[in-house]
């Protein structure tokens, strides 16, 4: 196993050591978890170690997906994997989504959404299919997605969404960041070159 530099490495170095049948064990534990959020089947069904690692750090944030991984090794039996991940990462930082990913970090440890927020605010477009991405990882309720949706205008409903769900903290904001990296992909290049 290599060094890892971040979480997200360490998390992806660990799953990639495991035996076929404990990584189907991992993954049916994971998808198995009853506190939100949770995952859907289809985000990691026929993934591989690395999809698996995206999916939870998106989902949980690299902190979250840490505690999460040890969590299942610890589950299937896999002890000694778990405290091999636990040292390995106990020196580690955070702040980058994925391994081979800018940070959502500013030098000054401002987040991307609120570095960029008039920017986004004002040249997000297609924000229902966020929305509904935003409602199906439980970022915002029904009764937000429902008020937001009926605003007449992007840059409305983007304003409601930053002054109600994005101020619930940074994992809500990290799964933001990496729909709105789906959804509107020239967007965030050209606002990371900023």
């Amino acid at each position: 196993m290599t060094s890892a530099c971040t979480i997200t490495e360490a998390i992806a170095d660990i799953l990639e050591d495991l035996s076929e049948q404990n990584f189907e064990k991992f993954r049916h534990l994971l998808l198995d978890r009853r506190t939100n959020p949770r995952i859907k089947r289809g985000r990691v069904e026929g993934k591989n170690f690395l999809g698996v690692t995206e999916v939870m750090v998106s989902t949980f944030t690299e902190d979250g997906a840490l505690t999460v991984t040890e969590e299942l090794l610890r589950k299937i039996g896999l002890n000694a994997e778990a405290n091999h991940l636990v040292e390995d990462t106990k020196n580690l930082s955070v702040g980058k989504v994925f391994s081979d990913d800018r940070t959502v970090f500013s030098d000054d440890s401002q987040h991307f959404l609120d570095k960029h927020r008039i920017q986004l605010t004002q040249r997000v477009t297609n924000i229902d299919p966020i929305l509904d991405e935003l409602l199906d990882q439980n970022v915002i309720q029904q009764e937000s997605y429902e008020k937001i949706r009926s605003m007449p205008t992007s840059q409305g409903k983007m304003r409601e969404l930053y002054s109600s769900a994005l101020k619930a903290g940074r994992t809500c904001k990290d799964i933001f960041y990496q729909i709105l990296k789906k959804n509107e992909p020239y967007l965030i290049k050209d606002l990371e070159k900023m």
